[in-house]
């Protein structure tokens, strides 16, 4: 397996800690005030297999092994009582993962949508959404006259089942733009 500094990683990766998968999220640089001391590398971890965050703390030159990962183009195809099944785009190869293992990934999947695939050691481990997807509104409270000064929003309910606040002007029907990432609205789509 190839090693790599710490100092070298960066978003997106995917690294072994202790044997296990997992894909960074967040890197961070800190130098300690004391004389001599070494550069800290803070990262924040997705464990693929239990999707678990986690905070991972290494010297700058710490080697860290890099996982052998790869990240086939697939597409969402449907979700049913027996899971939610995908198609590797290449191989034409079908595959599923119950519902709890792809966790709050869930609220993002639509039919036919896009995805990368995680196959890790051979086998299909979890999925990389896009940055934002669209989905549509399908319920909504009324806008209220005078609601719409400031940055006033209100609740409402996507097609994929999950609540976010929406800005007033936005109305059922509506395709809105959602950060996978954070869960919030970036604007109509």
């Amino acid at each position: 397996m190839n090693k790599i500094n710490a100092n070298e990683l960066a978003k997106r990766m995917f690294v072994l800690i202790e044997g296990q998968p997992f894909a960074v999220l967040e890197v961070a640089f800190v130098s300690p005030s004391a004389r001599g001391a070494s550069t800290l590398v803070k990262i924040r971890v997705r464990h693929l297999l239990t999707q678990a965050v986690q905070d991972k703390t290494f010297k700058a030159g710490e080697k860290v092994e890099e996982a052998d990962v790869e990240e086939p183009s697939s597409t969402f195809l449907y979700a049913d009582q027996a899971g939610l099944h995908f198609m590797d785009d290449e191989s034409y190869e079908q595959f599923s993962f119950q519902k709890e293992k792809l966790g709050e990934l869930v609220n993002y999947l639509k039919e036919n949508m896009n995805v990368k695939a995680i196959r890790w050691n051979g086998e299909y481990v979890t999925i990389d959404l896009p940055a934002y997807v669209d989905l549509k509104v399908t319920s909504a409270e009324p806008a209220l006259r005078g609601d719409t000064a400031g940055s006033v929003q209100k609740k409402a309910i996507l097609e994929t089942g999950i609540e976010a606040n929406i800005p007033m002007h936005i109305k059922v029907g509506d395709l809105v733009r959602v950060n996978t990432q954070t869960g919030e609205i970036s604007g109509r789509a």
